[in-house]
């Protein structure tokens, strides 16, 4: 199709983004959200006053998109971690991201968070409270737009005092950056707008990566200037509920996690120079290649900014000024040997813990608590369908388990973890690789190789976060008594060796794995904890303070602070019981680096980081992390073992891994293409390489 000039472009840009704000101030239905300063409000009553201000900002924290129930059966894993059973998966993005099929994710039938089904829901609807109606390609634009507005008529806040005006414009300036950084995650640079179009001024590239992280930076860097350290201890705060406002720490996050994506290898490899810049070159795609030889190739002026940016995000947190903190891995203890690791199977927390681990995913029986605990930094709201509770619930905590007998109830879609990404990330509790790397395959960490990994007992002795994460052979499923003559007796325990009872392709686990991460084992119908009486509710952060001590960790590697990075990873491991780092991986940088992408692996397992993670390391198309694989072995044990022995010292025969698939990827799978009816519209707003 041929492109109109960029006058033209920018001018449809107008018309779409006038429309869209019509269309919202028509359907939209709650107070000051209901219309904008630019329909028929005047911009001197919409702005005149901290409260009127903050309404107006309201609606970009309300337009932020839930990974966990934008759907009924959602999908946000689209790594190497995560697969679908066989029916029904083929119809979710995840499976699409593994054929290379990228372009479905705005396909009209597909709704996850990147992209809304709008005709199916009503329409786009900023102020909707319906948890369907929001996603990050929309909103995005329409949010950034906003921000702009906001700040250019900041002089119309009079009646405020100067910290309530701070206020305004740090979080203005924070999430204009924000929706720009999280569209740059699959999309690369972008042109950065830091005003609302006007028809006489339409001159707007598109922006190298770069380019576009360093004006996020300036944003964030301004945001966290002007934010309160604690909302609470504000004047207009004591006045409002704060637990999910944007404040100085969540600022210099993201001012640190922007920094670090423009430091990381792929931004350093295909960053254009000046010249090629001025030519229009905004990627250089073919420099990319696929044998992983670049994944070490950091630029150290970028990751030292970023470092410093998380130390200065570390040190006021460590002031216990802020609202953050870890929230402790302290379980219920057993003496028996049947019950060791129960409070970590049961996510039972300790008693006397004032806080818990579990929480930070979701909350059981807590009065539909939102879960988050201290350690979230930025999260959305909670929307049911209908605005009320629930909303995590139904459906989304009944995709994760056996549907085998219907043990788990309703649609027929299961998340599973694959055996190489458990088997990878998960090490053992004395801090070694249960498995590592060798010619492109994952094997397994024996005491031949310097490990402690027992092929024989391959549950044993693991790294506590998979007792919490991961279900596996043996594990007690459902902890009320299943009647003998149910057909879901023969599920009370899990059967996930070869041949075992839910090893089935379609409607139990292929991978010889479940995860119960983020929903727990009891979501079936005998324990019942997705129903109502279990109070049931899940989100994902999309920052929490591990992810910070992580990220740090890595830009300290990559800026040559090893001692510094060894130092942030074992404030993890500490908190979960692990042995700390090898001090010896301290002199080898890129050993470190590898170290540090594995517990990022294992901390932030399931929470939609790891496509992003592989993006940006240039390992998508690199074995092994471009495969999927099952977890093959023999029990040993018999069936009533189990029920007086802990799963977790089960022997086995047989140990092996099998190919379910490999992912056949290029270069331009480590962008997402943008939608076609936006690049054929445009001049000059390029489609990324190969799409």
């Amino acid at each position: 199709m041929k492109k109109t000039n960029i006058k033209a472009m920018f001018n449809k840009l107008t018309a779409i983004i006038v429309c869209m704000l019509a269309i919202v101030s028509m359907s939209s239905c709650k107070d000051y959200l209901d219309k904008l300063p630019d329909s028929d409000v005047s911009p001197e009553t919409a702005f005149k006053n901290f409260k009127n201000f903050q309404g107006f900002i309201e609606e970009m924290y309300n337009c932020i998109p839930n990974k966990e129930s934008c759907n009924w059966c959602t999908n946000f894993n689209w790594g190497e971690d995560e697969i679908f059973n066989t029916v029904e998966g083929d119809a979710h993005f995840t499976h699409h991201v593994d054929l290379g099929d990228y372009r479905y994710w705005y396909s009209k039938n597909q709704q996850n968070y990147l992209w809304e089904n709008a005709a199916a829901n009503g329409g786009i609807d900023p102020a909707s409270t319906n948890k369907f109606s929001h996603a990050l390609w929309p909103h995005a634009w329409y949010c950034i737009r906003k921000a702009n507005l906001g700040l250019e008529n900041l002089d119309l806040l009079v009646n405020a005092t100067q910290e309530e005006k701070n206020i305004i414009a740090g979080q203005l300036y924070f999430f204009r950056a924000w929706w720009y950084e999280e569209l740059m995650l699959y999309f690369g640079g972008l042109p950065y707008l830091k005003h609302t179009l006007s028809p006489t001024s339409l001159d707007y590239p598109r922006l190298s990566f770069r380019e576009c992280a360093d004006s996020c930076a300036e944003d964030f860097r301004k945001a966290a200037d002007l934010l309160p350290v604690n909302w609470d201890n504000t004047t207009i705060g004591k006045q409002t509920k704060n637990d999910q406002r944007i404040d100085k720490a969540v600022a210099l996050g993201y001012l640190g996690k922007v920094l670090l994506w423009a430091a990381s290898p792929l931004t350093e490899v295909t960053e254009p120079t000046n010249e090629e810049k001025a030519s229009g070159i905004t990627v250089k795609a073919d420099q990319i290649k696929s044998n992983g030889s670049q994944t070490y190739t950091y630029n150290v002026e970028y990751a030292q900014k970023a470092a410093d940016a998380f130390a200065e995000c570390i040190s006021l947190i460590d002031s216990k000024k802020t609202r953050y903190a870890l929230a402790e891995f302290n379980y219920a203890q057993y003496e028996e040997t049947a019950k060791k690791h129960d409070g970590l199977y049961n996510h039972e927390r300790a008693e006397g813990a004032n806080t818990c681990f579990t929480d930070i995913f979701y909350t059981l029986k807590q009065n539909w608590k939102g879960p988050g605990t201290c350690e979230a930094m930025l999260r959305g709201p909670m929307f049911d369908t209908g605005g009320g509770v629930n909303g995590s619930n139904w459906n989304m905590a009944k995709t994760w388990g056996t549907k085998l007998d219907g043990l788990v109830e309703h649609d027929k879609i299961i998340h599973q973890p694959t055996a190489n990404y458990v088997n990878y990330a998960y090490g053992m509790a004395d801090g070694t690789p249960a498995y590592v790397i060798v010619n492109g395959e994952l094997v397994p960490n024996t005491a031949e190789r310097g490990g402690s990994f027992d092929p024989t007992h391959p549950f044993k002795n693991r790294d506590p976060r998979f007792y919490h994460d991961i279900i596996f052979d043996g594990f007690r499923y459902v902890t009320t008594d299943i009647p003998s003559d149910d057909p879901a007796f023969r599920q009370q325990y899990c059967g996930l060796y070869t041949g075992g009872y839910t090893r089935d392709d379609n409607m139990a686990s292929r991978t010889g794995y479940y995860t119960q991460k983020l929903i727990p084992h009891t979501s079936n119908k005998f324990d019942g904890d997705y129903n109502w009486g279990g109070a049931l509710q899940a989100y994902l952060p999309y920052m929490r303070l591990a992810d910070i001590y992580l990220m740090y960790a890595e830009a300290c590697t990559a800026a040559g602070n090893t001692l510094k990075a060894v130092e942030a990873i074992n404030v993890l491991r500490k908190r979960v019981g692990v042995d700390p780092v090898n001090p010896m991986l301290a002199s080898d940088k890129n050993k470190l680096m590898d170290e540090v992408r594995r517990e990022r692996a294992c901390e932030l397992a399931f929470e939609g980081f790891r496509w992003n993670d592989l993006q940006r390391w240039i390992l998508l198309t690199v074995a092994p992390y471009n495969k999927k694989t099952s977890q093959e072995f023999n029990r040993v044990e018999s069936a009533d073992w189990f029920k007086k022995n802990d799963p977790a010292d089960a022997r086995v025969s047989n140990l092996s891994e099998k190919v379910i698939l490999t992912r056949v990827l290029g270069t331009k799978h480590y962008w997402f293409p943008l939608p076609e009816a936006d690049v054929n519209m445009f001049a000059d707003f390029k489609q990324n390489p190969g799409w």
